[in-house]
């Protein structure tokens, strides 16, 4: 499997490589766009509230970047290097059309899911979340920790899609790597008190300890893993 052939997992794990076909727009994922995207999410949810569209919008970028890496290192064994190929970022658009990947390359490659987590941590966690952590708080003032939740919490949304998408194609190994190697993501400092990752019978799930806001949206509700739904035990 190819990289642009992710998209058939879902719109999230796609990724434009090359050239912008469609004209200009693509902005460095800096303090710009994260202003952008955060106006054009609060028009969309019809929000004045612009804690709310900022941890929509963090989350948003944060499970396409968590996407496109978990499924790439599970399903090719490669990660693209995102950083060193001067990734950009269109507020304006929607998956799998927001990410634009102008000189595609790939990271070292790693042995095992061990290995494959150090990459994706530097690369992906540390590397890009980080500095859009930062610029998110830098436009709105908005909880850090709410920031990491929201990160976990796609992260692990990005697994339930592959492992639900691994098992119906017959790729059960892929099922099981993807599990073991976001568990491994999940030891990462930034991650490892966000939440408690659990393996059931109907597939991973995921209860955080951090609410993203959502249920301030107008007709908005609270979220599948939300800590208003499963408070912490003995917390």
């Amino acid at each position: 499997m190819r990289l642009r052939e992710l998209a058939d997992v879902g719109p999230f794990f796609a990724l434009r490589t090359g050239d912008d076909p469609e004209g200009p727009g693509y902005l460095p994922l800096g303090e710009e766009a994260v202003r952008l995207r955060v106006e054009t999410v609060a028009e969309r949810l019809g929000t004045a509230d612009r804690r709310v569209a900022a941890s929509i919008a963090f989350q948003g970028i944060a499970g396409r970047l968590t996407s496109i890496a978990l499924g790439s290192a599970v399903l090719t064994g490669r990660v693209p290097d995102l950083a060193g190929g001067g990734l950009r970022w269109h507020p304006a658009r929607s998956a799998p059309d927001d990410l634009l990947l102008p000189a595609p390359a790939a990271l070292a490659p790693a042995a095992d899911p061990a290995g494959q987590a150090e990459r994706i941590s530097a690369a992906v966690l540390h590397g890009l979340l980080v500095p859009l952590h930062h610029a998110t708080r830098a436009t709105t003032p908005v909880s850090a920790r709410l920031l990491w939740g929201n990160a976990a919490s796609s992260l692990a949304g990005s697994l339930r899609v592959l492992h639900i998408w691994c098992l119906e194609h017959n790729r059960p190994q892929d099922a099981e790597h993807a599990l073991v190697l976001t568990r491994a993501l999940f030891q990462d400092p930034l991650l490892c008190d966000t939440g408690t990752l659990r393996r059931t019978r109907g597939g991973p799930v995921f209860e955080r300890r951090t609410c993203c806001l959502y249920y301030r949206v107008p007709g908005g509700g609270m979220c599948g893993d939300c800590v208003l739904r499963h408070p912490p035990r003995g917390r």
